[in-house]
């Protein structure tokens, strides 16, 4: 692979919009370990606020994956690759930012519960604008 091939994967690594429509990837590897992904950030996304007792873990693997898409990075950045695996790592890149995305958004109000909070605030504004009308 060339440095201008290079250089168009290693920024289509960079691109926000690389993981829309992406998939967490079932496993991924992560220093040799196979990691069931995909059913952790279920696992995780289903629970309505994250316990104390595991945002350890989510953090610890939000760390593991970053670790990883450093290291496959860095594989499209030094590594004499051909462009189909240079394409691989991308991909699996986009899918590892995919469930880092997604991990690190567990903190945030569903958006739904967004939109519930903001409606009765409006209703509940309106209500006493009403009452102190005479």
């Amino acid at each position: 692979m060339n440095d201008r091939e290079r250089q168009r994967l290693l920024d289509a690594t960079r691109r926000q919009s690389g993981t829309i429509g992406e998939r967490i990837p079932e496993t991924v590897t992560v220093q040799g370990d196979a990691f069931p992904l995909r059913e952790f950030v279920f696992e995780c996304k289903r629970l309505d606020a994250v316990p104390e007792s595991e945002r350890e873990r989510i953090e610890e693997t939000e760390r593991r994956l970053q670790r990883e898409r450093l290291a496959r990075k860095q594989r499209i950045e030094d590594g004499d690759i051909s462009q189909e695996e240079g394409e691989a790592l991308v991909d699996s890149i986009r899918g590892l930012d995919r469930a880092i995305n997604a991990l690190e958004g567990l903190d945030e109000p569903r958006y739904s519960e967004q939109l519930r909070r903001k409606k009765i605030e409006d209703a509940e504004e309106l209500l006493s604008l009403i009452e102190q009308r005479p």
